[in-house]
């Protein structure tokens, strides 16, 4: 289905607004409402494991408030975003950057790509998204984060929380009840 382009960039800059907004507070589950009730969100945490949550409910349990546990500080600036009307995709690519700096003035700071991919549903929420980011670089960061003694307490919990799948929108790859190629129809 298409819709008016003017609409899509208006949700984007909601969204925007509201990652802010959500950077600021800590607290990325206010962001829950940016979703249908019946939206997907999903991405891949390598070779075995992928996570997909089912449902606003969800969305704001799992992926905004488990996933997202421990990132107080942290901060995702939206570096290039594409909209297709025709489709109703919104494509954007963030950095993933800690609070602080090391010695020599640098950020803390995830190396690599990291992005959204969304699937516009009217009404200005989003029925789809996916994620992706480096997974190894993401954990280089912790773990250096974590030998200065400079990672969260929030963040050491989730890190030593295993990924067990079965819980929490953890499924083994190809196992989720919606697959992470699953397109909107």
């Amino acid at each position: 289905m298409s819709y008016p382009r003017e609409e899509i960039e208006e949700t984007v800059e909601r969204w925007l607004a509201a990652n802010k907004k959500a950077e600021a507070l800590g607290d990325w589950t206010v962001m829950a409402e940016m979703y249908t009730k019946d939206a997907t969100y999903g991405w891949n945490y390598g070779p075995d494991t992928e996570f997909m949550a089912i449902g606003r409910d969800e969305i704001r349990e799992y992926a905004l408030g488990a996933e997202m546990a421990g990132l107080g500080g942290w901060e995702y600036p939206y570096q290039a975003k594409i909209i297709d009307p025709e489709q109703g995709y919104f494509v954007g690519f963030w950095k993933q950057v800690a609070g602080g700096t090391r010695e020599d003035g640098t950020p803390y700071e995830i190396a690599g790509i990291g992005g959204s991919w969304f699937h516009y549903g009217g009404n200005h929420q989003w029925d789809w998204q996916r994620d992706w980011f480096d997974y190894g670089n993401a954990a280089a960061l912790f773990i250096e984060l974590m030998q200065l003694g400079k990672l969260s307490d929030g963040m050491m919990e989730r890190m030593s929380r295993p990924l067990i799948q079965g819980q929490n929108g953890l499924y083994p790859v190809h196992k989720a009840p919606v697959g992470i190629w699953d397109l909107p129809t």
